[in-house]
């Protein structure tokens, strides 16, 4: 069975009806061991931005969540992959610094010339999303607790049982672009990496909320 999605949505509630999503994130130089999941920390008060031109993943789950930290709690989708291959990665975050104004930090890897960017054991808890999506051997409407095609819930993830999944044996996405509140992942390799600061937002990865 094949599922093929197109175009955007944006996560306003934690119990609004799940629509694929992208699991193209990269919390540059994280390298957790495998098992440390992103719910087992708390968030920061900010979002990053994340664009890729493609991703290509095997064991994919998705499911609601809630993400907690000083800046509040936040409802996301959460997007498991056992393992992704990502091209022309970009991730930025705008810092606002007192005084001195906005900084923005872009970080890019996989970009032509160089490897793609290869996760394992990839968690991503995002509100905002648009892409192209082709999922192989999908199913929606799974519970959470007996999904079987992904890595599963992450620990510790703060969300409700037996609640709304979807799962499928491969994804692909392109065109992707993704605001996520955290990643984790039991391995993260960039290749080609690239690290900018600069003041104001304009290196941002894409423009608009």
């Amino acid at each position: 069975m094949e599922s093929v999605a197109r175009g955007g949505t944006r996560w306003k509630r934690f119990a609004v009806v799940m629509v694929p999503s992208v699991a193209a994130t990269a919390a540059i130089g994280v390298a957790l061991s495998q098992g440390a999941l992103a719910a087992s920390f708390s968030v920061s008060g900010q979002q990053f931005k994340v664009t890729a031109d493609e991703l290509k993943g095997t064991g994919f789950v998705q499911y609601g969540a809630l993400d907690v930290g000083k800046s509040g709690k936040h409802p996301v989708a959460v997007v498991g992959l056992d393992s992704a291959t990502i091209t022309n990665l970009c991730q930025s975050v705008v810092v606002p610094v007192p005084v001195f104004g906005d900084v923005t930090m872009t970080l890019r890897a996989g970009q032509a010339g160089s490897p793609k960017v290869i996760a394992k054991n990839l968690y991503i808890d995002a509100d905002d999303l648009r892409a192209n999506a082709t999922f192989h051997k999908v199913d929606i409407g799974v519970s959470v607790d007996q999904t079987t095609k992904g890595p599963g819930p992450a620990a510790n993830d703060k969300y409700v049982g037996d609640s709304f999944a979807q799962q499928a044996e491969k994804v692909r996405f392109t065109k992707v672009k993704q605001r996520a509140w955290a990643t984790s992942a039991g391995t993260f390799k960039l290749s080609g990496l690239s690290m900018k600061v600069v003041k104001g937002t304009d290196a941002e990865c894409y423009k608009g909320d």
